[in-house]
């Protein structure tokens, strides 16, 4: 029997992984909640191998979506104040920053809440496979999601600056704002918990942040007693994860101790 349930549908890209997420908007429940790890970090090719026999393996996904979204997350992407814009230029400003190929294909998020434009390359294998399987959907880039979710967090209100890290397994996202402005945002790839630690304290040196007070917010990959936080937590004290409100309820079998590691996804509703 079919419902009449109104469904979302989103899907989180990264070369070590896959997430996806089922919103429920007629019962706003979110009903379906699930990462897939690679032990190694793949080629996007492989990756879609695994998103196709993800999709076509599991009934979550045989209904009919309303909406469908894929997050794209890497660290191709750059940000650029909207006034400066040009999209003529979208090579120019993403070559400073990252590595990318003559062939690759550029776009943009446009970040309201902060008047920027979010310029990066998302998978176009993947972005074709959604559109024959799904037909029409919309796609980000992960750090648009971070960036606007954590500029309208409570927290960031504070004169105080507050640093958010958002952990990946060999990427980190890092934002600093202050008094409700982006300060800083960057990605960094990691190899050891020498390195994360280094980007970490490099940041604080460069913004001249104190390690004792200001406010440390983690989401993503990351749990108590895991070598980056034992790290972190030997250099920057006021450390703590962080904990939102959602406006649905989370019936889907989850550690809800662990919702800072589904952030991402969870705020891309």
């Amino acid at each position: 029997m079919k419902t009449n349930n109104i469904k979302e549908l989103s899907i989180q890209i990264n070369l070590n992984g896959l997430s996806f997420c089922i919103l429920n908007r007629t019962t706003n429940e979110i009903e379906f909640l699930k990462t897939i790890d690679f032990e190694q970090k793949q080629l996007p090719d492989a990756v879609l191998n695994h998103l196709k026999t993800e999709l076509s393996s599991n009934t979550a996904f045989s209904e009919d979506f309303n909406d469908v979204l894929v997050i794209h997350q890497n660290e191709l992407a750059t940000l650029v104040p909207e006034k400066l814009y040009d999209p003529e230029n979208k090579v120019d400003y993403l070559k400073f920053n990252s590595k990318i190929l003559r062939n690759d294909f550029i776009t943009e998020d446009h970040i309201s809440v902060n008047d920027s434009v979010n310029v990066y390359v998302p998978y176009v294998n993947i972005n074709n496979y959604i559109f024959e399987t799904f037909g029409e959907f919309v796609y980000k880039h992960s750090s648009s999601i971070l960036i606007d979710s954590f500029l309208q967090n409570p927290e960031t209100k504070e004169e105080e600056p507050v640093v958010y890290i958002n952990v990946n397994k060999t990427t980190i996202e890092l934002l600093v704002l202050e008094n409700n402005k982006l300060q800083l945002f960057n990605t960094f790839e990691y190899h050891s918990k020498e390195d994360f630690i280094y980007y970490v304290l490099f940041v604080f040196e460069q913004l001249k942040l104190d390690v004792e007070t200001t406010t440390t917010l983690l989401s993503g990959n990351i749990v108590i007693g895991d070598q980056n936080f034992v790290m972190l937590y030997l250099y920057i004290r006021n450390v703590t994860f962080i904990d939102k409100t959602y406006s649905f309820n989370i019936v889907a079998e989850t550690d809800r101790r662990y919702l800072h590691q589904h952030y991402v996804i969870l705020n891309s509703f």
